[in-house]
């Protein structure tokens, strides 16, 4: 083949036939695996969304798709694309031999999904990146235990093989366009009648199929659309009012660049947009001062009213693997999975907040939230150096240092998960203990069963040194591999007690059977402290709720909301204020209101909830004791916490608050005490 028929028009024809091909064989495959992801999901989807809806997520989605589709044939076909003017052969070779990893990639992507979304209510998101800094290990036994990984990744691999088979005859096959487009079929069958009109209607056969790829082109360039006015975009797609369905409409690979960008967002912090100013005057609000320091730590530092309560010799805060509040409500009563807890909130020696926000969707964000009393600001605490250079002034353990107590991390899990020991110890903290300090101890990949957990507690509590205790357990956690039965859970009591649709849930029986056990060892716990330390006082709330519920599509409180609870010496009904409500970072100062001395100082951005506190808020949300919302909305819209409309609110006061709670939370561990803008340009924003 000469140089001139390498680089002919038919050449370059094929060669863009073979690449259109390419596209919308993958542009078929995404579409197909949204609509399974639908079907497999189905059960998520709210009652109130239609057909409507569910048409609206597979339009757009194939929209967003063909952005997909486009990069995915750039980087299989394009190399084939030039290769071709050489060897047609190996061209094809190359071809289908880029498409194989792809095609498997997509392949186990599509049978991840589907635990992914049932574990966090999402598609592929940012878990993905933060899981990294997790337990590699214990992950890949979770994997294996609960989702069975190796006949998953077996299923992929033979999804993949039929994907690929399919390609290669696609790309084999004759196509229409070739005959369509091609050289002779309108022009010959014009030259029988007037021979004049061939030269014309073969340029225009051409110019007609270079009109296709260029719209092909720009459609994945857009989106779906034809220019960026109207493009689709992992930012703006959910456009239902169903979640699933807002997730689905991602494809694997836009979901996963969703991920991609909100971790680089977090890395960078530039989530947030706030100048010094805005930092001085909303903190001076939250203080209830006046804007007249550069120093955040002015408006941070706060004076204890006095004690409260007679102080306690040991303090025990216990972070309760995923201790959602929803199973304390009245509705599910009937429901046998929350005895312990409920007898517990009976007791006069305990009260009890219902309207209460973890600090993030996460644990370590539990952690990093009381242990730094910080909020969650796009910032990952546990791996910033900043952390690691001194306790911040809001941290935990050096104030109750100061109050003469020995500071104490309890972990059921390892030392090196979420760098736990080294952040904690950084922070202040005496002691570490963790798994590796039990033994041979039973328990999951993520950690020692809770009734060991507490026990090992017990047996390292030095009753002639006053200790504050930080407590995370992990039984309530995936793999949920407990031996129920032998640990006394009535599995048919609990099934018959739920709505019938769902008695034949084993997965959300094994789920909930690990509440009941998590609840069950935690007031154990809480009874023989009380018997051995009856000194003490104890502060129970969950790490974060979402993982589970009977319910497919739960209301906004019910899904996020976990409990607080107080009990011990010198605790009674009504110490906590009637219109409390709060979140992770209001756990020490409420702490401090009660036990410290009075004029005792000490710095915080959270409040006490026994000196008024009625709000909380997270990474997402807002909550106070009648109404619930997103955080990231203008105007907040209220819902009430069974669902519906929720009363009215003083937005701006809210927003200010919200505002308030972020900027200093991000501003404090990243940039320090120093409002200067100069330091912006210094470490770079």
């Amino acid at each position: 083949m000469n140089i001139l028929q390498r680089f002919s028009w038919e050449t370059l024809r094929i060669g863009l036939i073979k690449g259109l091909k390419v596209f919308f064989f993958y542009l078929a495959v995404l579409c197909l695996f949204r609509v399974a992801y639908i079907g497999g999901l189905a059960s998520y989807i709210g009652a109130q969304t239609g057909a409507a809806d569910i048409l609206t997520a597979l339009g757009r989605g194939a929209r967003l798709s063909m952005q997909t589709a486009g990069v995915l044939t750039l980087v299989s076909a394009v190399p084939a694309f030039f290769l071709r003017f050489f060897s047609p052969r190996l061209a094809r070779l190359l071809l289908l031999g880029l498409n194989g990893p792809i095609l498997l990639g997509l392949s186990i992507l599509f049978v991840a999904s589907f635990p992914f979304y049932r574990q966090f209510h999402a598609n592929f998101n940012q878990m993905l990146f933060t899981g990294m800094n997790d337990d590699l290990t214990a992950l890949f036994f979770t994997m294996v235990q609960q989702y069975s990984l190796p006949l998953r990744l077996l299923a992929a691999a033979v999804l993949a093989a039929v994907l690929w088979f399919l390609l290669r005859r696609l790309h084999d096959a004759p196509c229409p366009l070739v005959h369509f487009f091609g050289e002779d079929w309108a022009a010959r069958a014009l030259t029988r009648v007037r021979p004049v009109l061939r030269r014309p209607v073969r340029l225009a056969s051409h110019l007609a199929f270079l009109a296709l790829c260029y719209l092909v082109v720009r459609l994945s360039i857009f989106g779906g659309s034809l220019d960026w006015q109207t493009a689709v975009d992992w930012e703006n797609a959910g456009v239902t009012r169903d979640e699933l369905l807002n997730e689905a409409i991602l494809d694997y690979p836009q979901a996963i660049w969703r991920a991609h960008e909100l971790n680089r967002r977090m890395l960078a912090c530039n989530g947030l947009d706030f100048t010094t100013e805005d930092i001085r005057l909303l903190a001076a609000e939250l203080s209830h001062r006046e804007p007249d320091s550069d120093n955040l730590d002015d408006y941070l530092t706060k004076s204890a009213g006095g004690l409260a309560i007679e102080r306690p010799r040991h303090v025990f805060v216990i972070l309760s693997e995923s201790l959602a509040n929803w199973p304390l409500l009245d509705k599910y009563r009937d429901i046998p999975i929350s005895d312990d807890l409920r007898a517990l909130l009976s007791e006069e020696d305990t009260d009890y907040c219902p309207t209460f926000l973890p600090n993030g969707a996460s644990t370590v964000s539990a952690v990093t939230g009381l242990v730094t009393g910080f909020a969650d600001a796009n910032l990952y605490l546990t791996t910033m150096p900043e952390s690691f250079e001194g306790p911040y002034p809001t941290a935990a353990a050096p104030v109750f240092s100061r109050l003469g107590y020995a500071t104490n991390f309890f972990y059921a899990g390892p030392a090196t998960w979420e760098r736990i020991g080294a952040f904690t110890k950084a922070q202040g903290f005496d002691r570490f203990i963790s798994r590796g300090d039990f033994g041979d101890v039973p328990g999951s990949v993520w950690g020692a069963e809770d009734e060991v957990f507490f026990d090992q507690v017990l047996s390292r509590i030095d009753d002639s040194i006053p200790s504050f205790n930080v407590l995370l357990s992990a039984s309530n956690h995936s793999p949920y591999d407990i031996d129920l039965d032998s640990k006394g859970f009535d599995g048919e009591a609990v099934r018959e007690a739920l709505p019938r649709e769902h008695r034949s849930d084993e997965e959300l029986l094994r789920e909930l059977g690990h509440y009941w056990y998590a609840q069950r060892e935690l007031s154990r716990f809480v009874r023989q402290v009380k018997e051995r330390y009856p000194s003490s006082l104890i502060l129970i709330v969950g790490d974060h709720a979402d993982r589970y519920h009977i319910e497919k599509q739960p209301n906004t409180y019910e899904r996020y909301g976990i409990p607080f609870i107080l009990t011990g010496a010198g605790v009674h009904k009504g110490l906590l204020a009637p219109n409390s409500a709060g979140s992770q970072i209001d756990i020490v100062p409420t702490l401090l209101e009660l036990i410290a001395p009075k004029g005792f100082s000490y710095e915080s951005v959270g409040r006490s909830l026994t000196r008024g506190n009625d709000r909380g808020v997270n990474y997402g949300f807002w909550l106070t004791r009648k109404a619930i919302g997103k955080a990231d909305t203008s105007p907040l819209v209220p819902e009430g916490l069974e669902g519906g409309e929720g009363p009215i609110i003083d937005d701006q006061a809210m927003q200010d608050y919200i505002n308030a709670v972020r900027s200093i939370s991000w501003w404090r561990p990243k940039y320090g005490p120093m409002l200067d803008e100069a330091i912006l340009e210094e470490k770079g924003r």
